[in-house]
């Protein structure tokens, strides 16, 4: 039970990382991006690529963070001035592309065969003092995103990007260029889920395009929902019911085992898009959201 436990907080402080560059994004700054995914994709296969080629795991971090923004440059400088929901098509768009980019160029990917054998960042100890230092460092590298979330929210910086959100032309009728103020998210967001990315390819071990579909970038969309779009409490929150649903939904098959294994994978998506739709029917705001409002 506490290996499963562990294991459960390290994908959960995984998923924290995404979901606080997404809410960064869009909680924050307005920027619909379904394409979440990719940049995660990028970071993982990055970090893959180098530390199985020898690349001290350390740089093969780094690495992994600046390429997934290398990644988001161009994306930006293309469509960042573009209507929220085309932006978000082409964002939608781009995490494709990276994955029939990955499947497709096996001389560096391994195709669709993925990439096994990826080292693990810590390897003295046992198992379990493996994914204990793993946790760690995953829950370190959540901490570290928090704190300077907190500090962005209150700086002027972070002013700036709710003002965009708010009303964007306000915003340009005082002088101000909101597209730089975006590209600076769009980038910052990215380089989180890069290095989430990379911290799931060492932790799992193995990857492969399968691992990076669309759907992994609408669960964080689920939590940053549930939580309360906007707010880094409501992040949290919303990633611990998520992982809540999602591990949780595990164990239908012992209160239904009427029910046949192949079904199971997919009631236990119903179970979740339930409770999505509940939470927008009953909480709009999210469960951290304001609580005067409905």
């Amino acid at each position: 039970m506490d290996a499963y436990l562990i294991a459960i907080g390290t994908i959960a402080g995984i998923y924290l990382l995404l979901a606080l560059g997404l809410n960064l994004q869009f909680g924050l700054t307005g920027l619909i991006n379904f394409g979440h995914v990719g940049f995660f994709c990028v970071g993982a296969y990055t970090s893959a690529i180098l530390s199985t080629k020898g690349v001290p795991i350390p740089l093969s971090l780094a690495a992994a963070a600046a390429l997934a923004m290398l990644a988001a440059w161009p994306l930006g400088i293309i469509s960042i001035r573009l209507r929220e929901d085309y932006f978000a098509i082409v964002t939608l768009g781009f995490s494709e592309v990276v994955r029939l980019v990955v499947t497709s160029e096996g001389w560096l990917t391994n195709g669709v065969q993925g990439i096994a054998g990826i080292p693990r960042i810590f390897r003295a100890g046992g198992g379990e003092a493996q994914a204990v230092l793993m946790l760690g460092l995953t829950l370190a590298f959540c901490l570290i995103s928090i704190v300077a979330m907190m500090r962005i929210v209150r700086s002027p910086f972070g002013r700036m990007i709710e003002a965009i959100r708010d009303n964007e032309e306000a915003v340009r009728s005082l002088g101000k260029e909101p597209a730089r103020f975006k590209m600076q998210v769009l980038l910052l967001g990215s380089m989180l889920a890069g290095i989430s990315g990379a911290l799931y390819a060492h932790y799992i071990g193995y990857i492969s395009p399968d691992q990076f579909i669309p759907f992994v970038t609408f669960q964080v969309w689920m939590a940053i929902i549930m939580g309360g779009v906007g707010r880094i409490s409501g992040t949290i929150a919303g990633v611990l019911i998520l992982m809540f649903f999602l591990e949780g939904s595990r164990f239908l098959r012992d209160v239904a085992p009427f029910i046949p294994e192949v079904s199971m994978a997919s009631i236990r998506l119903g179970v979740i898009g339930l409770a999505l739709i509940l939470f927008t029917i009953y909480r709009p705001q999210g469960l951290m959201g304001d609580f005067t409002k409905r």
